[in-house]
C-alpha cells in the first residue's frame, strides 16, 4: 500500500483578475518549498478573494488527490500540476474525496487536521482550467477533493507523512455526500453532529438538509 503522504503544499501565487463580481482570484496556487506554518484558517501567506464563499475555519485547507488529478490529466489530455485546482495539499496514498466526513489526519509531525466538506465547483474554477462545460464535468465525476479544519496547527511541507487518527462510525464520505445526498445520510450527519462528532456549520449542509426535508414532507 502507497504511503499517504503530502506531495505538494500550495498557497496563492498572485491575484489575477476574473470576471466574477469580486473581479480577482486567488486561485493560481502554486507549490512552495520549505516548511509551511499551518494556523487556524489556514496556510499562512495564503488567502481568499471571495471571503464569502471560501476560507474560514470550516474551509481552512482543501486537499486534492493526485489519483483524481491524474483521472482528469487522461480526460484533458494535459498535464495538471499541483495548485492546478486550487487545491492547498496535493496528496497521494489517500483519497481524500472518500474521506469520511469528520475522519482526522496527522500530517507531519504536529499539524491535525479534520474532514469538513467537499468542494462546489464554481465558474471561476471553470475559468481557471480553460475547459468549457468543466463545473458541469467536475460535478459529474464527483472527483470534488476535500475541505479540512485545523484542529492542531503547526508546520508542514512536502514529503509529510500523512496518518488518519481515525474514522467516524457514521460512514458518510465527502464523495457520497456530494454526488448522492440521501435522506439516510442526512440523519446520520445530523446525529453525528448532535453528539458533538462533527460541526456542521457550513452553509452548503443547511442547504441540503433544508431541500431533503421539503421533500419528506410532500
Amino acid at each position: 500500500m502507497e504511503t499517504a503522504s503530502v506531495l505538494a503544499v500550495c498557497r496563492v501565487h498572485q491575484l489575477v483578475p476574473d470576471a466574477s463580481n469580486v473581479g480577482v482570484t486567488a486561485i493560481d496556487k502554486r507549490p512552495v518549498e520549505g516548511p509551511v506554518k499551518v494556523h487556524k484558517l489556514g496556510l499562512q501567506g495564503d488567502i481568499q478573494a471571495n471571503r464569502v464563499h471560501h476560507g474560514g475555519p470550516d474551509q481552512a485547507i482543501y486537499a486534492y488527490s493526485q489519483a483524481d488529478a491524474d483521472f482528469w490529466a487522461g480526460e484533458l489530455q494535459r498535464d495538471l500540476p499541483p495548485g492546478i485546482f486550487g487545491e492547498n495539499l496535493r496528496v497521494a496514498g489517500i483519497d481524500a474525496t472518500n474521506a469520511v466526513i469528520g475522519e482526522r489526519w496527522k500530517i507531519g509531525l504536529d499539524v491535525e487536521v479534520e474532514v469538513t466538506s467537499p468542494r462546489t465547483p464554481c465558474a471561476t474554477f471553470q475559468r481557471r482550467l480553460g475547459e468549457p462545460q468543466f463545473v458541469k464535468r467536475f460535478t459529474a465525476a464527483g472527483r470534488v477533493g476535500a475541505y479540512l479544519r485545523v484542529i492542531r496547527t503547526g508546520t508542514i511541507q512536502a514529503g509529510d507523512h500523512i496518518h488518519t487518527l481515525f474514522v467516524l462510525k457514521h460512514g458518510i464520505t465527502v464523495g457520497q455526500w456530494f454526488s448522492e445526498p440521501d435522506v439516510e445520510s442526512m440523519e446520520a450527519l445530523k446525529d453525528a453532529d448532535a453528539d458533538g462528532e462533527i460541526r456542521l456549520q457550513q452553509p452548503e449542509f443547511r442547504k441540503k438538509f433544508e431541500a431533503l426535508e421539503r421533500q419528506l414532507a410532500r
